[in-house]
């Protein structure tokens, strides 16, 4: 019983569960629905983990929502709900299009230049947000749904001026190929370059046939960057002490409307990172039309309600949700059900996770009770 009490009293016991009832979820509706579950489930499994280009897929589509997530996480820890890294997001594509076409530098200035313009985009766009929160009282929600949208048709204008547009499509024109930051992107398709790599099939999979780049690189770094900064730190000290009671810390001598403009440039900064570098890394390194959002921003929000706001478990929270996203295609390929059974899986997971601390009260209810037979 005791065993069971601790088990039960760990926070990644709270997520596991939540994902278990998630899979649960999916499997009664896919029932209902008349469809196999496990052949459902193994589909799934087999458009993860088949194929070395599929991981390699789903680490890519992984990336940005790891830092969108990261953002999300890091406004939690500080007392503000970021709904708007997808606008965030946004404008970090749109700032790293604009300047990724007009300049051609050398790669090593090309892509600093490219990526930095994306986060300081993103940057000012969560600002903007924690600066009317902080000087007029305006509730972050209302501020960053009203910038998605201003985003949006931010990127829908820019695609359509004839300095940026692709004649004879809904896109812009792609970045120049200094701006790539895709791993060896000349090499692997030269001649030299298919010799070293075909005798491997591995590797050939995964360099050849998919666009792997350095982000999950950055976004791992910035995981790490994040968590030293919330809590080792005097900053971060700041932050969360905002967070946790404004006025506590307003009263200790810490100025909240600093630390709350400085928590959304951080945040919006992520966001903008994870535009830019999906610019850089993944073909076809331009921004289109949308008829929509793509919801690589929102799809950020249940990384980190999955990951309980932890730097490093948004990590592990956008990967099990790129691998649901892009295994879930192969759910409707091979089985023939809906992608809407994988949204609803996901859906539930973000549902139980919302309601964890359930978990910690049911562990203390069964020690209570392993107190009262022990008497």
């Amino acid at each position: 019983m005791k065993t069971l009490v601790k088990v039960l009293k760990k926070p990644i016991t709270s997520t596991l569960i939540a994902i278990l009832c998630g899979f649960l979820v999916a499997a009664i509706v896919l029932v209902l629905a008349g469809y196999n579950p496990v052949s459902s489930f193994a589909a799934l499994f087999k458009g993860i983990f088949a194929k070395p280009k599929y991981i390699s897929n789903v680490i890519i589509k992984a990336t940005p929502i790891i830092l969108t997530g990261l953002s999300v996480a890091f406004a939690f820890k500080t007392g503000l709900f970021n709904i708007g890294a997808e606008g965030q997001y946004i404008v970090g594509t749109v700032a790293a299009v604009c300047v990724g076409v007009k300049l051609d530098l050398p790669p090593v200035f090309q892509i600093l230049i490219v990526v930095l313009s994306g986060v300081l985009a993103g940057a000012i766009f969560g600002g903007i947000v924690g600066l009317l929160k902080a000087r007029f009282g305006i509730h972050e929600v209302i501020t960053s749904i009203m910038l998605n949208w201003i985003a949006f048709y931010l990127s829908n204008y820019i695609v359509a001026l004839p300095a940026y547009h692709q004649p004879n499509s809904t896109s812009s024109l792609p970045v120049n190929e200094s701006s790539f930051t895709m791993l060896l992107p000349k090499w692997k398709v030269s001649e030299e370059g298919m010799a070293a790599l075909k005798p491997n099939k591995w590797l050939y999979e995964v360099m050849v046939k998919t666009d792997v780049n350095f982000g999950i690189l950055v976004a791992a770094v910035m995981a790490v960057i994040i968590w030293i900064l919330l809590y080792r730190s005097t900053k971060g000290y700041e932050l969360r002490a905002v967070g946790f009671n404004s006025d506590a810390a307003e009263f200790a001598g810490i100025s909240v409307s600093r630390n709350l403009v400085q928590a959304m440039l951080i945040a919006g900064a992520l966001s903008g990172l994870a535009g830019a570098l999906a610019i850089t890394g993944t073909a076809p390194h331009r921004i289109s039309q949308m008829a929509a959002f793509e919801n690589n921003g929102f799809n950020g929000l249940s990384v980190a309600l999955i990951a309980g706001s932890s730097p490093i478990g948004c990590i592990f929270a956008g990967l099990l949700f790129g691998g649901l996203l892009y295994g879930g295609q192969s759910v409707q390929q091979e089985v023939g059900a809906p992608t809407e059974i994988i949204n609803i899986m996901i859906g539930t997971i973000v549902f139980f996770v919302a309601l964890t601390r359930v978990v910690p009260v049911l562990a203390d209810k069964l020690e209570k009770r392993g107190a009262r037979h022990a008497k």
